[in-house]
């Protein structure tokens, strides 16, 4: 026996406005440009705090979060143009 719960609840995800694969792509991209942002601030802190291996981590950090950011946008033009999107 269904719960009035149950009953409000028995629809949620059936409306996708993307496939799964697509989705994930957009979701992690999405994280990836937060965490991109908030590196700068990282790399400041540590400058002013003067600990220059903890800055270098962070711009390390960076360059590869950059590097995976370009690949995620690849991947999806990819799916647009291939119609998978």
């Amino acid at each position: 026996m269904n719960t009035p719960n149950d009953q409000a609840e028995q629809h949620i995800g059936e409306t996708k406005g993307l496939p799964n694969h697509a989705h994930d792509l957009v979701h992690d991209l999405g994280s990836r440009l937060d965490a991109l942002w908030r590196y700068d601030q990282y790399i400041a802190n540590a400058d002013q705090a003067g600990v220059p291996d903890s800055k270098q981590f962070w711009q390390e950090l960076k360059t590869q979060e950059t590097k995976n950011i370009d690949r995620l946008k690849e991947l999806i033009r990819q799916r647009v143009k291939d119609g998978s999107f």
